[in-house]
């Protein structure tokens, strides 16, 4: 098995049989981990990049089992920023030195292009990139966004298991995810899509078929994180996913991704408290600072232990750039944007 990672790490390729094989060997957990942590570091330096997010409405259509902000849960305080209250966070995040902006919402469809497009270009003229991470939309829909400033779009899969896709997404579509995805490249924009590592019923060929499929569709960017239960969701009472499991996922996208943008997410240090800095030192180069403030925070409620949800965009930035000090790590003084491999 350490030849197999060995040759993982030298060809980023490696076959199915054999990636199921180190995701069940815990004994080669810290060998990997350090492998995506040289990877990491060939490919796409010590920076870290800092993305600010913005999570400007809370209200989805979709009704996803393991989703607190999923239709049916009454239990959601509900709430809209209106398109000057998002714009005013983002001229903040400029002035705390984002270059970069995650606008992320549940499937609302009150914000119709004709609402978005407007704050998209305010925001680009501030001199942003601008990722969006809002759902599954129509192409031209896509078309507009990106005519309107917009550069990334994060789309995870969660899973590749079709079978598992339908049942934790009542009423959506597995073939209409892959179509988003596929919609998202052909409209140019850098595609962001990724996992959720522990879902009831998964097993490690899921996992594997999961960072299998980020390689075939050549992503961009790979966000995942553990799955941690939501007492307002229909998985109030599953397992739960394993913080040592998804780290190790993660580490393993970045051998088969080796020039990705990976985040470093904050479900990750809902389970663990240096999640995001042991994320960092796995293979980890993004860090997503929430930029929302007051309220909002609390009202975005995806899974329960959420961090910084009390937090200050101010102290949530002077947080996390101390703790990237302490590893030795840089803050990117660029964009960001995916420079891929030879």
């Amino acid at each position: 098995m350490q030849a197999i990672l060995e040759q993982l790490e030298k060809t980023a390729r490696i076959e199915r049989d054999d990636l199921i094989k180190l995701l069940a060997d815990d004994s080669l957990d810290e060998a990997i981990f350090a492998a995506a942590d040289r990877v990491r570091r060939q490919t796409v330096g010590d920076a870290v990049h800092l993305r600010g997010l913005i999570e400007f409405s809370n209200i989805c259509k979709q009704n996803c089992c393991y989703c607190g902000l999923r239709r049916d849960n009454a239990n959601v305080h509900r709430y809209r920023m209106k398109a000057e209250e998002i714009i005013r966070l983002a001229e903040h995040a400029k002035a705390l030195g984002f270059q970069t902006l995650v606008l992320q919402s549940g499937e609302d469809d009150y914000f119709t292009p004709e609402r978005l497009t407007p704050i998209l270009k305010a925001i680009k003229a501030l001199g942003f990139a601008i990722t969006l991470s809002i759902g599954e939309k129509p192409p031209e829909v896509y078309a507009a966004y990106k005519a309107a400033g917009a550069d990334r779009y994060l789309l995870r899969i969660e899973t590749t298991n079709s079978t598992l896709y339908g049942r934790f997404h009542p009423g959506m579509s597995f073939d209409n995810r892959l179509a988003c995805l596929a919609a998202l490249r052909e409209e140019g924009f850098e595609v962001g899509t990724g996992c959720l590592v522990g879902l009831p019923g998964q097993t490690l060929g899921d996992l594997a078929d999961d960072l299998l499929f980020f390689q075939a569709i050549d992503a961009d960017m790979i966000g995942l994180g553990p799955f941690i239960p939501n007492q307002d969701t229909p998985l109030a009472e599953a397992a739960g996913g394993n913080f040592q499991l998804a780290r190790k996922v993660m580490a393993l996208a970045r051998l088969l991704r080796p020039d990705a943008n990976i985040p470093a997410t904050t479900a990750m240090e809902a389970l663990h408290p240096q999640g995001r800095i042991l994320a960092l030192q796995s293979g980890a180069n993004v860090i997503m600072p929430n930029v929302t403030e007051g309220d909002y925070r609390s009202w975005y409620v995806l899974y329960p232990g959420k961090v910084g949800v009390h937090d200050t965009p101010e102290n949530s930035v002077e947080a996390i750039r101390k703790k990237i000090a302490a590893i030795g790590r840089t803050i990117g003084q660029d964009q960001g944007f995916r420079s891929k491999r030879p």
